[in-house]
């Protein structure tokens, strides 16, 4: 299970042998059903999840109860509410697992710890704070200027994998469009894999 982060670390930064040994003491492991929840809204964020198997998704519930899906993760990926984790603070997000999960989770004190003792995991986490607001701002761009057809065009050709595996009522509520709208462009651009 350590084998995936092991790997994500190790093309981001230079570690040894020993630092890995100290990284991986840090962590604990926990296994989810489909549907289960990793974190409901209200919640303290306690841990923050490294996906190493399976695919999560996150997401807000408007006053309607409707969904809002913010963030899929899949194997290589780290999710949370990170608000929540940094400040302790109740949670406004839920995650969930689409797809039978293995996580690897860190507290918030074994994060602070883990900064002080491995330097070089510091260096490993600010670069994928800054990768993480590159895509944010990116993201906000897309949704305020693109069309539906460009925002589902562009997601599917950035993210073949997620297209094969996420089902297309999530994918639209990603995108912020209708299940229909989905449906719609797929059928009109019958394009391989979208």
């Amino acid at each position: 299970m350590f084998d995936v982060l092991l790997s994500h670390i190790q093309n981001k930064v230079d570690i040894s042998d020993a630092q890995i040994s100290r990284v991986q003491s840090f962590f604990t492991s926990k296994k989810l059903r489909k549907k289960q929840y990793l974190l409901q809204e209200g919640e303290i964020c306690k841990n923050l999840s490294f996906v190493s198997k399976g695919l999560l998704k996150s997401y807000f519930l408007d006053e309607r109860g409707n969904e809002h899906i913010n963030m899929f993760a899949f194997e290589g990926w780290w999710i949370s509410d990170f608000n929540s984790f940094i400040h302790q603070q109740n949670s406004v997000l839920n995650i969930d697992a689409v797809e039978e999960t293995e996580v690897l989770m860190i507290t918030l004190e074994n994060y602070e710890k883990m900064m002080i003792e491995i330097p070089v995991m510091d260096r490993y986490f600010r670069i994928l704070y800054q990768n993480s607001l590159v895509t944010k701002d990116y993201r906000l761009i897309v949704s305020n200027s693109y069309t539906a057809e460009e925002k589902y065009l562009q997601f599917a050709e950035k993210n073949p994998e997620m297209i094969k595996r996420v089902p297309h009522n999530l994918i639209a509520s990603y995108l912020g469009l209708a299940p229909e709208t989905v449906s719609r462009i797929r059928k009109k651009n019958s394009v391989s894999g979208t």
